[in-house]
């Protein structure tokens, strides 16, 4: 899927994303600034989560829990320098247990990503909007 986007219909593109994905391990690509993190806060919002959504850049993770009691992981590895600090953290734990796991800059762990895991490209067009193409 390759679509074009804007904050105004930024519900209906993670609308789109929850429900045709196979997989509940979503890696999100792009540049710093192109929107990782806000449709991240949509999909977790239309999932149920309750809580305050932020970027994990410092914690690498930051747990929510929707209105259903499922558990959602919002990792981000920007400052990751070495896949051995995403395996102290216990990365396997979360990746393996059937629960949504949101990851921006997944290039910096791909060694340790699961091989069904959906691809989300993002990025920016000369006229404001966001390109996406789900893989």
């Amino acid at each position: 899927m390759n679509t074009n986007y804007s904050l105004e219909n930024l519900s209906e593109i993670a609308t789109v994303i929850i429900t045709s994905v196979k997989n509940k391990t979503l890696l999100f690509y792009g540049e710093m600034g192109v929107g990782k993190t806000t449709l991240i806060k949509e999909i977790c919002k239309q999932l149920g989560v309750l809580d305050t959504i932020s970027s994990p850049t410092f914690s690498l993770v930051n747990e929510y829990e929707t209105s259903k009691k499922e558990k959602i992981f919002h990792f981000d590895f920007y400052r990751i320098t070495d896949e051995e600090e995403a395996l102290d953290m216990g990365i396997e734990e979360y990746l393996y247990n059937n629960d949504w796991c949101l990851i921006e800059w997944p290039q910096n762990v791909e060694n340790l990503l699961p091989l069904e895991s959906v691809e989300i490209h993002l990025s920016t067009l000369e006229n404001g909007q966001r390109n996406m193409q789900l893989k």
